[in-house]
């Protein structure tokens, strides 16, 4: 993420958050009692407010003019068009309204979405109070400019990134922007320019909340320039389409393309044959209409329907249907380690003397701490002094006390008190380096802390870090009186009594859930903040390989093309910085995984954003939210596993669709057309054609509902473009042959009038394409896959319409004719030899083409 300093020349770029400051007051040409009135004015004039990000991105129009890109939409149109051409008013108003449809889905949802980075510029609309004229000013935030010194207090929102110039007791809760648990606190001072994001302690960031005292903060980076603003900037890019989207738009240009070829040949033969040219345009176009699968968009549409609604019942809400098919497909599973794969309560496990055994003292000297520390709670504290109480550990006999507050730079929080047994002492807690460099005594006042046993406790605390728990360090030091205040001073030459060993176990569950996970081809990949020992414990103890583990460090000096190639084989990332998790993101991207990710805080909004699969919870924060494709009801990996099994039977009902229509339809519109050249008529009239294909397509409806195989949801499933032309050509010139066959038996052997040659060929076709159906809805035999009872019974329908249309008071109106029973017999017969050639056929061809057991590799336009 790039690092932005008002006032720098790029050859000159600087971390400002490293710069004294009084150098960062004169760059931004400043003082401590801010601007004036006039200064901010002229400065405000030539910034770029956040609000500019977002004018003209969503219009409504540009929106609905989006949803006109889709080159199935295209095609619809061109259908409806053609159908209006060739008289037929009902096709035409149904294909419309299947456009009307489908684009008002699309339109509904990319609206919906477009809110994500509206509600981030929403959370920015906050008043400020700043120094003007040397005078305390409210303001609106978005008016706040690099330079103004603004004044925070408990429950301010910060308006801008900014260096503390002076504070008191200042805590900072900046989670939703760095994912850190607890409030931080903020204090003058510069940091190393390498510091990362989280842990700049001089720094505040646009969008944090004030939680306890006081400051006053130099205004750096102000709208867009902010860490906030990228984000808003980054979100306000429209995002690419996901797996699925682009393989039904490569479907659509297949289709084109063969429209265009059939249409534009058989118009040009018929031309070359001197035939009408109004009848062989309309012939051509009639054609064309057939070929094309319009119910598709619908029928996708009711299927992602009826699947968000059964995920709604299982706690999964879905806010962009197209991302079911994409979470069938989906190939790695991002997740952190706190609260997903872990219970995501801090536990306090044990409390151990310097030789490694339980310590009711230890306990004791922690929660005194605890209890007394003054500053903003947070789970550890609490996780202490519920462990205390549990054992009885009596900690409340105190007389009085002073803090020394938590900070970062020392990283421990001390607690002086006159006990009515220990009488004053200060009790020191805090990460075990920071303590452990301030003990010079073990145990009691009287024992130093030699070479020796600083390394046993060194390996003390090693042992238990390498099984996964988090250590926390306790010293003493006794107190001559309380009277005088305390300060990091007296945090000197303290006594180190032990250690405190805290675990987040891991739910009952997890194991159970990434075994499954991996039964269906997903590698789960853990992205966490916590140290690398945590997170290689958590991992070995839910079944993820621990071989490699990528830290943060180690990310900021891999180039993108070593991350991609590693980023495959690591299943743990360990101290990971939040804005690297969108990068981890791409890496897995571009080595052609499906990536999924599930995050709830605005740091990870980035990520949700650019992942194929974007997965929040309930109780995120409104933008992680919004910018994810699902909402958990409860973070459980469970409810991830139901979710893909879900997307899985979408996608296979939705190829069943795919496959059998453009087969069918391929094979009888290349069967008219090559038949046309010899006959003196044509084999079917413009609207039988249009009436075959509109029958065709309602026993499809009933697929939304049809039963899957287990071996269809067993791997990823993904959008082949080959494999759906291949298949359109493998089993369309099946019914060629067939076609050809029963037209030589009608025209030169039996020579049937051209009425009752086009009832039949009509009769014939419809029932294949039913037959066509059943045999490729499944890769198992006919009779050993069962179809759901609505596709039979649609399918039954369909199939008595065929027969009893010519003898129907319908038949008129599409110049149909009866035919006699041994010439339906014949008709029946001949579609019986055809399903059972192409349930031959189907074997071989799935087997060569490496889908036996379903769709895995992925789509190539």
């Amino acid at each position: 993420m790039r690092e932005w300093a008002v006032g720098l020349t790029p050859n000159r770029a600087e971390a400002y958050w490293a710069l004294e400051q009084q150098t960062l007051l004169a760059q931004l040409r400043s003082g401590r009692t801010g601007l004036t009135e006039r200064e901010a004015r002229r400065r405000l004039a030539s910034r770029s407010e956040l609000s500019e990000i977002f004018e003209g991105r969503h219009a409504w129009l540009l929106l609905i003019g989006r949803q006109f890109k889709n080159p199935l939409v295209v095609i619809l149109l061109l259908v409806s068009v053609c159908s209006m051409l060739l008289s037929d008013w009902v096709e035409a108003a149904v294909v419309l309204g299947i456009v009307l449809m489908s684009t008002s889905l699309g339109f509904s949802q990319e609206f919906i979405a477009s809110r994500a980075f509206e509600r981030l510029a929403r959370r920015a609309m906050i008043t400020a109070m700043v120094l003007r004229d040397h005078r305390p000013r409210r303001i609106a935030a978005h008016r706040v400019v690099p330079g103004d010194v603004v004044l925070l207090e408990p429950g301010s929102r910060v308006p801008a990134d900014g260096v503390v110039l002076s504070n008191q007791e200042f805590f900072v809760n900046q989670s939703a922007l760095t994912g850190e648990a607890f409030a931080v606190t903020k204090r003058a001072g510069p940091v190393s320019a390498s510091t990362a994001l989280g842990q700049r302690s001089n720094v505040v960031f646009m969008g944090s909340s004030v939680e306890s005292g006081t400051a006053q903060v130099l205004a750096v980076s102000t709208g867009r320039e902010t860490v906030f603003g990228r984000i808003v900037e980054q979100l306000a890019e429209q995002a690419g389409p996901n797996e699925f989207e682009r393989g039904i738009s490569a479907f659509g240009r297949l289709l084109m393309q063969t429209m265009l070829m059939i249409t534009l040949t058989v118009l040009a033969i018929h031309v070359v044959l001197d035939r009408p040219a109004v009848e062989a345009l309309m012939f051509a176009l009639a054609l064309a209409v057939g070929l094309t699968p319009e119910l598709l968009p619908a029928i996708i549409s009711v299927m992602l329907a009826r699947g968000a609604h059964r995920l709604a019942d299982q706690g999964v809400i879905v806010r962009k249907l197209n991302a079911i098919e994409s979470l069938g497909g989906m190939t790695v599973m991002c997740t952190d380690k706190t609260g997903t794969l872990t219970s995501g309560q801090v536990i306090l496990e044990i409390a151990i003397d310097t030789q490694g055994q339980s310590s009711a003292e230890v306990l004791r000297f922690s929660a005194l701490n605890a209890a007394l520390q003054g500053g903003v709670k947070n789970p550890i504290d609490d996780a202490i002094v519920t462990k205390a109480k549990a054992l009885d550990i009596p900690f409340q006999s105190i007389i009085g006390h002073q803090t020394v507050p938590f900070d970062y730079s020392r990283k421990c929080v001390s607690v002086g008190l006159l006990d009515s047994t220990l009488g004053p002492i200060l009790i020191t807690k805090g990460a075990f380096g920071q303590v452990l460099d301030r003990c010079v005594f073990l145990d009691h006042p009287d024992k130093q802390l030699t070479t020796a046993a600083r390394a046993s406790l060194l390996g003390l605390h090693d042992a238990w870090a390498q099984k996964g728990y988090r250590i926390l360090a306790v010293a003493t030091r006794r107190l001559t009186t309380l009277t005088e205040k305390l300060s990091t001073q007296d945090e000197q030459e303290l006594c180190f009594v032990g250690l405190l060993c805290f675990i987040d176990p891991p739910k009952h569950d997890t194991a159970d859930m990434v075994r499954a996970l991996a039964e269906r081809g997903v590698q789960l990949k853990m992205i966490t903040g916590d140290d690398r020992q945590a997170a290689l414990h958590t991992a070995r103890s839910v079944g993820l390989s621990a071989e490699t583990v990528i830290t943060g460090g180690m990310l900021i000096s891999m180039s993108d093309q070593e991350l991609t190639h590693a980023a495959v084989s690591t299943s743990v990332f360990a101290e990971v910085d939040p804005s690297q998790k969108e990068r981890i993101v791409r890496a897995l991207q571009r080595s052609d995984e499906v990536v999924g990710f599930l995050g709830d805080g605005v740091n990870d909004a980035l990520a949700l954003h650019t992942a194929d699969v974007g997965l929040s919870v309930h109780n995120a924060v409104d933008v992680a939210r919004e910018a994810s494709d699902f909402v958990l009801l409860r973070k459980e990996l469970r409810l991830i596993c139901d979710g893909i099994d879900e997307g899985r039977r979408t996608f296979a009902n939705t190829m069943k669709y795919i496959l059998s229509t453009t087969s069918a339809n391929f094979g009888n519109m290349v069967s008219m057309g090559l038949i046309s050249l010899v006959l003196p008529f044509l084999p079917l009239l413009p609207a039988q054609i249009l009436l075959n294909n509109f029958l065709s397509d309602i026993p499809s409806a009933a697929l939304s509902g049809d039963l899957v195989e287990r071996e269809s949801a067993i791997v990823p499933q993904r959008f082949e473009l080959p494999m759906i032309r291949n298949a359109m050509i493998f089993f369309g010139l099946i019914s060629v042959i067939f076609d050809l066959a029963l037209f030589g038996l009608l025209f030169w052997v039996i020579e049937l009038t051209p009425e009752v040659f086009r009832t039949a060929w009509f009769v014939e076709s419809l029932l294949t394409e039913l037959a066509v159906l059943f045999v490729i809805r499944s890769r198992a035999a006919l009779w050993k896959s069962r179809p759901s009872a609505g596709l039979v019974i649609a399918s039954i329908v369909v199939a008595a319409i065929a027969l009893l249309l010519p003898v129907s008071p319908l038949a008129g109106l599409f110049e149909f004719q009866h035919l006699p029973a041994w010439l339906t017999l014949i008709i029946i017969g001949i579609t019986l030899l055809y399903a059972a050639s192409v349930e031959v056929a189907k074997r071989w061809f799935f087997r060569k083409s490496g889908h036996a057991r379903g769709f895995s590799v992925s789509c190539v336009d």
